[in-house]
């Protein structure tokens, strides 16, 4: 899809094309749509992660709580995203033995009484070993550290998705 086409998009088609670059957010779509027109896939990426960004510290942790957990119940039940289906699927959740999907769970619950969203991370640049290992060390941060990089992982989540809506190389958005 190029610029053109982007820039051409009514609000009700933009949202629906855009909604879940940040996912279960179509509000951010919704506002991002006003900035139009974009000059290419970075301002439109710019103008996705400026309005997170200054966002106030609840907004950024409601953006964090519409993710689901990492192998969790919505993934059990089949409720993801068709966009976070894949991710998990591409990095083997969708696989997990039930000792791995016990660990994960365990895990996602200290994480979310820990720092009150759940735990974030671009599934699509990771993998199955990885995953509760990288859980297990973001525990341990401090919660002001943990928010900045559970935000910057929905950025990454998000760099993505637009790369697939828009047909690009993600790395060249």
């Amino acid at each position: 899809m190029d610029m053109e086409t982007v820039n051409s998009m009514d609000f009700g088609e933009f949202v629906e094309v855009f909604g879940n670059v940040i996912e279960r957010c179509p509000l951010v779509a919704a506002a991002v749509w006003s900035q139009r027109p974009f000059s290419d896939p970075a301002d439109l990426e710019r103008h996705f992660f400026s309005f997170i960004d200054t966002l106030p510290q609840s907004g950024q942790e409601g953006v964090l709580r519409c993710h689901p957990d990492l192998a969790g119940r919505e993934l059990q039940r089949g409720a993801l995203t068709a966009e976070s289906q894949r991710e998990q699927s591409g990095a083997g959740l969708t696989s997990l033995g039930a000792a791995e999907r016990l660990r994960l769970t365990e895990l996602n619950a200290q994480y979310r009484a820990r720092f009150g969203f759940p735990f974030v991370l671009a599934a699509r640049l990771s993998d199955r070993a990885a995953v509760p290992r990288e859980l297990a060390r973001r525990l341990l941060c401090p919660p002001e550290l943990e928010l900045r990089t559970a935000l910057e992982e929905v950025k990454k989540i998000g760099h993505l998705r637009l790369a697939d809506l828009l047909g690009a190389d993600p790395a060249k958005l």
